[in-house]
């Protein structure tokens, strides 16, 4: 088995369980049943639905696990077998799989009735637990494709990220071949489908230590083949809203779409296969052991000094108390709180939002699948486009976090409007939005406070997505729509969510000021670390 550990198979296997670990996305599919199983109001299944964003999106558990069962750095010989044997990314991996799989195994059992129903905050905690599993498959894959392809981050980033963003819309196509009008049993499929894929593949991911070279041809591979898996999904779904397709025909686009997902082990093999050519040559590619050391600068070179006179560390390894103690974590913190929380607040009413303008089910289910496939967009085109901005343009990462949640604040006034065709370009705009701030954040938080404890300090950053989520799906969305609703907690027509959208494109407009001034105080520094990166990969 020895072929199959090298870092292109642990790409492979890392996109399988992150195409399997976003239920957290597939909300509007079963909360209607959970709503009438469990007879909740809107602002009770919003409750519900902010701490499943909040296991989803605070992972620094996760984080510190991560830290505690991975080495950082290079360690002897000796003590390689070990540690291979006693730890890895692997058990964070376990661990994310049997909290996904009691999660919902209990909110199945609760609206099936095979346990009674529990309370409102028992519901909450196994929503948590649920989605808090996500975090550490995530954080895992990320943090683990930075550190075995550090040169182009936001290449690798985009990809881990944006299978987590898909995988809402494969599950819905899981959902629709097999169980499609069952609910229940989808929720069943949540608890076991992902557990048992991080059971087959969790071994295959690995910290190898790289010699560099120029890899990124053989990750633009991945990067077709995810394309061509967005094309096609996005062709099922556009057909699924216009043809009702019979069972035969659902099974059969299921299965070419796994045979499509299989395709990355193809590419992990030509690249593998390459890796040992060149090592036959006399050029060392990759050994177990764990990844990259940076090299000092000169003084001079190691601070720079910014538009505020406040001093920024070079690539210093900070941990998450030393993060918290400057005025960038803060930033990028308030900075998501709208970038991200806005996002979760758009996918977690979709139903309702499309419900109140007089869209059939149907439509609404197609929109909450294509809504995966704008947030995978978002997730992997805005890792290239930082890694082009930066290594091409020589621009700040924060410049496109500027654009973006721009475009953020337009989307939202789309929706608000209630203009013909506003439940499709909306969601659209919001949605590629939301997927490049997750794929920006976390590559920025590793350049700015560094790669060492970047799986506990970008978990803390991701933190504000439920916070905001909070605050503006519960407070402000869920309050404004219960006191619209009638007796049956249903609202209909525009009213229902124009307010509380013009509220959130205000809250996004504070969060576009902080970005910007978040891009103006890191613009010095950002032209170092891209010196210093050519520099590094010069020699």
């Amino acid at each position: 088995m020895e072929w199959l550990a090298n870092r292109w198979t642990g790409v492979a296997a890392a996109i399988w369980i992150q195409s399997s670990c976003g239920a957290s996305y597939t909300f509007s599919i079963y909360s209607p049943i959970l709503k009438s199983t469990q007879g909740y109001d809107q602002s009770t299944l919003d409750t519900v639905s902010v701490f499943k964003d909040i296991g989803a999106n605070f992972g620094v558990l996760a984080g510190l696990l991560y830290s505690a069962v991975t080495p950082y750095g290079h360690r002897s010989s000796a003590s390689k077998s070990k540690w291979s044997s006693l730890g890895g990314p692997w058990i964070v991996v376990a661990a994310g799989a049997v909290q996904c799989f009691v999660g919902f195994f209990f909110i199945w059992a609760s609206v099936v009735g095979l346990i009674n129903q529990p309370p409102v905050p028992l519901m909450c905690f196994f929503a948590w637990l649920a989605s808090n599993g996500q975090t550490f498959l995530n954080t895992t894959n990320v943090v683990t494709g930075l550190r075995n392809f550090p040169q182009y981050g936001g290449t690798i980033i985009g990809i881990m990220k944006g299978f987590v963003g898909l995988s809402g819309a494969i599950l819905i196509q899981l959902y629709h071949a097999f169980f499609d009008g069952e609910p229940t049993t989808f929720l069943l499929m949540l608890a076991c489908l992902p557990a048992i894929i991080c059971m087959l593949f969790m071994f295959l991911l690995r910290i190898y230590e790289v010699q560099d070279y120029d890899y990124k041809k053989h990750l633009d591979g991945f990067s077709v083949v995810t394309v061509i898996i967005v094309v096609y999904l996005m062709f099922i779904i556009v057909l699924q809203n216009f043809v009702s397709l019979p069972y035969w025909a659902r099974a059969f686009t299921f299965v070419v779409l796994m045979v499509l997902l299989a395709l990355p082990f193809g590419i992990a093999a030509k690249a593998h296969s390459e890796d040992l050519k060149i090592l036959s040559q006399g050029r060392s590619i990759e050994t177990a052991a764990p990844t990259i050391e940076y090299q000092e600068l000169p003084r001079e070179e190691v601070q720079v000094q910014d538009t505020s006179n406040d001093m920024l560390p070079l690539e210093v390894e900070m941990n998450i108390l030393q993060a918290i103690c400057t005025i960038e974590f803060w930033m990028l913190f308030v900075t998501m709180i709208a970038g991200l929380g806005s996002g979760l607040t758009v996918i977690n009413n979709m139903s309702q939002i499309g419900e109140s303008f007089g869209y059939s089910t149907i439509e609404i289910s197609n929109m909450v699948s294509l809504w995966s496939m704008w947030n995978f967009l978002g997730r992997f085109g805005g890792g290239h486009v930082s890694d082009y901005i930066m290594h091409e343009r020589g621009w700040p990462r924060p410049l496109l976090l500027t654009v973006t949640l721009g475009i953020t604040i337009l989307g939202h006034l789309i929706i608000a409007t209630g203009l013909p065709g506003n439940f499709y370009l909306g969601p659209v705009l919001v949605g590629i939005c939301y997927g490049t701030n997750w794929s920006l954040m976390p590559t920025i938080t590793s350049e700015i406070f560094g790669v060492k404890h970047m799986g506990t300090i970008f978990n803390a950053i991701a933190a504000a997505s439920p916070l905001g989520s909070y605050i503006l799906s519960v407070r402000v969305v869920g309050y404004i729509y219960d006191k619209e609703a009638n007796e049956d907690n249903s609202c209909f027509g525009i009213h229902c969510f124009m307010l509380s959208l013009l509220i959130v494109a205000g809250v996004s407009f504070l969060a576009f000021l902080v970005s910007l001034a978040l891009y103006f105080r890191t613009r010095r520094f950002y032209k170092l670390v891209v010196l210093r990166k050519l520099k590094h990969y010069a020699r």
